[in-house]
């Protein structure tokens, strides 16, 4: 089964940036999107990014469009997330999912079909 390694999550001001990283064990069927969903305390858990492995194409949820960047490396395995203008609602555990479908509500990334996880990266920024 594929496995998921992200990395790259920590603390930093508002306005700051980050970049997530997520690095697949091997990429399947199984795994044609991934996407990145995150989850703050006492929140449900909501998509951020997606990107179909394919032909790259990405999907953003409306409170991180034009902030944040989703792109792949084939060559690595890996799917980073590049966040910048970093906000206090941004904050949340981070996590990295793969399934065989990136599917959308609205253009935001859903977890339908997402039935690999990763452990998730904190994200915390302060304001």
């Amino acid at each position: 089964q594929v496995q998921l390694v992200e990395s790259g999550g920590g603390s930093v001001q508002a306005g700051g940036s980050l970049t997530l990283s997520c690095v697949a064990s091997e990429y399947t069927e199984t795994s044609a999107c991934i996407g990145w969903f995150r989850q703050a305390p006492g929140k449900e858990r909501e998509g951020v990014a997606s990107i179909r492995i394919s032909d790259g194409r990405t999907y953003y949820a409306g409170s991180v469009k034009g902030r944040f960047t989703i792109s792949r490396d084939t060559t690595k395995r890996t799917v980073n997330l590049y966040m910048n203008n970093l906000e206090p609602e941004d904050s949340a555990m981070y996590y990295c999912a793969a399934g065989r479908t990136c599917y959308t509500v609205g253009g935001t990334p859903k977890s339908y079909d997402m039935h690999i996880w990763g452990k998730g990266t904190q994200v915390t920024i302060s304001s």
